[in-house]
């Protein structure tokens, strides 16, 4: 068994291709996956805002057409994409449906409905949503990310990642002490599990 530590937020795009990199491993090699919340945009407003404000200047089509192309590789379609969400409550709801079984439902849905359907994900009947279809109550999970209980363990991460001195996400540790940056190609995973063999 091979040990996968993932960062990641579900606001960011590469974070979705590595779901899809993991998916396409676990074919191929007996690997225990941890995917660790980790808040991306914490000053991102609470309603979200549209990537158009939030990257001015940039060419997000071409973004989005690469983008697309990475996807298609491991299997994940990328939508229509015009707002950038507040992840903290998503991520938050992560830690419920974790805390009760649901987690990799739940992951695979709010990946789902933010990227590919172009939900914001910030918005508490999305999460709802998500949570109903992954299995959750979606009340007691709308209870849960708004009690704050949850507020402590994304704390937690964040100072994690500055000890272990995360520049950016998907940030895969694997067996604790093999670190890749970013949504890589496939192949720089394969060697690297050969490696740990």
């Amino acid at each position: 068994m091979i040990n996968f530590k993932i960062f990641s937020d579900y606001i960011c795009p590469f974070c979705y291709i590595g779901k899809g990199i993991v998916d396409q491993l676990k074919k191929e090699y007996a690997i225990n996956d941890k995917w660790v919340s980790f808040e991306l945009h914490p000053e991102t407003p609470p309603a979200g805002m549209l990537l158009s404000e939030r990257f001015r200047g940039y060419d997000l089509s071409s973004f989005y057409d690469q983008l697309r192309a990475r996807g298609l590789e491991v299997g994940v379609v990328f939508g229509d994409l015009t707002v950038l969400s507040n992840s903290r409550l998503a991520l938050m709801a992560s830690e419920y449906a974790r805390d009760l079984g649901r987690y990799d439902s739940f992951h695979k849905n709010i990946f789902h409905a933010y990227f590919t359907e172009g939900l914001n994900i910030g918005k508490a009947d999305v999460i709802a949503d998500v949570a109903g279809k992954s299995g959750l109550d979606e009340k007691e999970t709308l209870s849960a990310v708004s009690d704050g209980r949850y507020a402590s363990r994304l704390n937690e991460t964040r100072k994690e990642a500055s000890l272990i001195g995360l520049t950016g996400v998907p940030l895969f540790v694997i067996e604790n002490k093999y670190k890749i940056v970013g949504a890589q190609p496939i192949e720089t995973f394969r060697d690297l599990i050969e490696k740990t063999k």
